[in-house]
């Protein structure tokens, strides 16, 4: 099953956040899961068109996803997926 991890940044939002396992089939279906644990990340992650919103990356297993309009990338079952906030400053 994989397995969500969260940066430092979005626990200053969430502060429960830790290593989570999901059993959803898709993208979408794991920030579903996401939100039931952690009440309203998922809108936090995605706009109201169900988008992820510029601040936000998610790479799975190291890599960035590509589609960050439906999430339809693909992961497996030993799968690392990591919710990254941006970050800006000077």
């Amino acid at each position: 099953m994989p397995v969500v991890k969260f940066t430092k940044a979005l626990k200053r939002f969430f502060p429960n956040l830790q290593d989570t396992p999901a059993n959803g089939k898709s993208l979408l279906d794991v920030l579903g899961e996401m939100d039931t644990h952690y009440p309203g990340v998922k809108s936090y992650l995605l706009d109201e068109h169900g988008q992820l919103r510029k601040h936000v990356n998610i790479f799975i297993d190291g890599n960035m996803i590509n589609d960050r309009n439906k999430l339809n990338d693909t992961f497996t079952t030993g799968s690392e997926i990591y919710i990254i906030q941006a970050l800006s400053g000077g």
